[in-house]
């Protein structure tokens, strides 16, 4: 036989035997997870009112460092009549712009403030990321995202985890853009990423770099409920672009131009200055 015949054979085999092992993953919920993604969240509409929804496992972690922190969770009940508002964060990494973490932060009304009424309550606000639930020892590879080595989940948490550990403890740049949106449209997003994050815990599946990832996730969703669709672009696999992408598909509910707005947006001097203010989600957004 020759050469070239015996190497394409070898060639042959070997994707053979990949494909084999690729597809005998499966994903599994059971598995020995970091401390700070054990537990799923998971929500359901109260039985008695339909505008009312029970969030469980809203994760809540305090912080001293990336590696030094206490994990606590929370139960909440939202009224979906007080959702009135969502957010888009973008974290680039400092080691390329183009890579990034990007999640969506829903904005419920404080029921206890009123049109006559000053007070200093905040809205309250539900963050909803996208993430790789790792192992323990287990770190971030984009070709081993590739390779079903990751599964995915939809962390439900508290601005005060999700934001400030970005913000304030790895360091990194943070812009959280106000979606232009109607409260209806809202509330269907909302509902649309609840479904899935339910049944993610049902039926745990596969993170994938480039087909099921934080960013291609948000754009899923939002595309179920857009009349205007995102069209796909090469800012979507490179999130740390997405924000001016946002912008330019009239996502962004500013009137500034774009470098004036990324600016204008971006949160990491205030959430430094107030990291202890009990009115944190506030004091970022003015």
């Amino acid at each position: 036989m020759k050469l070239k015949y015996k190497l394409l054979l070898i060639f042959s085999l070997i994707i053979f035997i990949f494909f084999i092992w690729f597809f005998s993953q499966t994903p599994s919920n059971d598995r020995n997870w970091n401390s700070d993604q054990q537990l799923l969240s998971w929500a359901e509409l109260t039985a008695s009112n339909n505008s009312q929804i029970n969030v469980y496992n809203i994760r809540n972690i305090s912080y001293s460092s990336t590696t030094d922190f206490n994990v606590s969770y929370y139960n909440k009940t939202f009224d979906l009549n007080n959702l009135n508002s969502v957010y888009f964060m973008v974290e680039p990494f400092a080691q390329w712009q183009g890579a990034a973490h990007t999640f969506l932060s829903f904005g419920f009304q404080n029921e206890n403030l009123g049109d006559d009424i000053e007070d200093d309550l905040e809205d309250e606000y539900l963050v909803i990321s996208v993430e790789i639930r790792k192992e323990v020892g287990e770190h971030f590879s984009s070709v081993k995202g590739l390779l079903r080595q990751y599964e995915l989940m939809y962390v439900f948490g508290d601005e005060n985890d999700l934001i400030k550990l970005r913000s304030n403890y790895r360091n990194d740049s943070v812009y959280l853009y106000p979606i232009k949106a109607e409260k209806q449209k809202i509330k269907l997003l909302f509902l649309d990423m609840v479904e899935r994050t339910n049944n993610i815990k049902q039926n745990p599946e596969f993170y994938n770099t480039l087909t099921s990832s934080c960013t291609t996730n948000i754009v899923d969703h939002v595309n179920k409920i857009s009349p205007k669709k995102i069209p796909f672009d090469f800012r979507i696999l490179a999130p740390g672009y997405s924000g001016k992408l946002a912008y330019e598909v009239g996502l962004i509910d500013t009137n500034l131009p774009w470098e004036q707005a990324q600016q204008h947006f971006k949160i990491n001097k205030n959430a430094l200055i107030y990291a202890n203010d009990p009115n944190f989600s506030k004091k970022i957004r003015e």
